[in-house]
C-alpha cells in the first residue's frame, strides 16, 4: 500500500504588500555603515575578553634607545656625506640665526657645516660653495651662506636648502 501523507494545508491571510523599493545610494551606505559598527564593535569586545589574561607593563622609551641614532650614510662622496650630516644635526640639534651656535646648541647653516667637517677647512669651503649654488638657483641677490640663513625667522628654508645641496652635491660627484 503507498504511503501518502496528509496535506497539511493552512489557510493564511492574503497579505497585499508593495514591492520593496529600491534603496538610494546614500541609504544603502548608511546601512552598510550601521552593519560594519556593529561588527567592528563585537571584534572589539572579542580582542578584549581574548587578551584580558596578557600580562603587560609599561614600556620606557630609555629602556629601548640606549643611544644616538645612527644616521645612514645616503652619499658616498665627501662633500655629499658631510652636507647630509649638518642637515641631520640641524633637524635632530636645531636651527638658529644671528650665531654660530646659540645657548641651547643649535647652530646655523654653516655652523652646522663646520662641525661636521671636523677641522678640514678645504671640505667646509667646498661644501659652502655647493650650498651658495643651490640657494642661488632658487634665490637671487644671496651674497653669503650666513646672510641667507640669518635672513629667515625659521629654519625650515635653511634646513631643505642645505638638504637639496647635499644631492647636488652628490649628483656633481663631490
Amino acid at each position: 500500500m503507498p504511503h501518502t501523507t496528509p496535506s497539511l494545508a493552512i489557510d493564511h491571510p492574503t497579505l497585499t504588500t508593495t514591492p520593496p523599493t529600491e534603496l538610494s545610494f546614500e541609504d544603502r551606505l548608511a546601512l552598510i555603515d550601521a552593519a560594519m559598527t556593529v561588527r567592528l564593535d563585537e571584534a572589539k569586545v572579542a580582542y578584549e575578553v581574548n587578551t584580558a589574561h596578557i600580562p603587560t607593563e609599561p614600556l620606557d622609551l630609555a629602556d629601548v634607545i640606549t643611544g644616538p641614532i645612527p644616521l645612514p650614510d645616503l652619499y658616498l662622496t665627501p662633500v655629499a656625506a658631510l652636507l647630509q650630516r649638518a642637515h641631520h644635526r640641524l633637524v635632530t640639534g636645531g636651527w638658529c640665526s644671528g650665531a654660530l651656535v646659540d645657548v641651547e646648541g643649535a647652530r646655523c647653516m654653516f655652523g652646522a657645516i663646520r662641525a661636521e667637517a671636523r677641522g678640514d677647512a678645504g671640505l667646509v669651503s667646498s661644501a659652502v660653495s655647493v650650498v651658495m649654488d643651490a640657494i642661488r638657483r632658487k634665490f637671487d641677490g644671496v651674497d653669503s651662506v650666513p646672510g641667507f640663513n640669518d635672513a629667515f625667522d625659521s629654519g625650515r628654508t635653511p634646513i631643505r636648502m642645505v638638504d637639496q645641496a647635499a644631492g647636488l652635491a652628490d649628483v656633481r660627484g663631490l
